[in-house]
């Protein structure tokens, strides 16, 4: 488990550029996904999950990938 933790230390001080495009990218996936739900009734449709996904796992991946800790 030690290593898992070392392997994701972030640090908010690596906040660039990347870090923010990512944000967004998350942000938009989800509201989204919320604003097709609402507006056409539907949240469970395999086209919407798709097109979602392509935008919230590469925003959590960069997230995660531009925070962590330079060695």
């Amino acid at each position: 488990m030690d290593i898992i933790q070392d392997m994701l230390k972030l640090d908010v001080k690596n906040f660039n550029a990347f870090t923010a495009l990512s944000l967004l990218s998350l942000i938009v996936g989800v509201l989204f996904y919320l604003y097709w739900g609402a507006r056409f009734g539907v949240w469970y449709d395999i086209g919407i999950y798709s097109f979602t996904i392509v935008l919230i796992i590469p925003g959590i991946i960069g997230i995660i990938l531009s925070l962590m800790e330079k060695k």
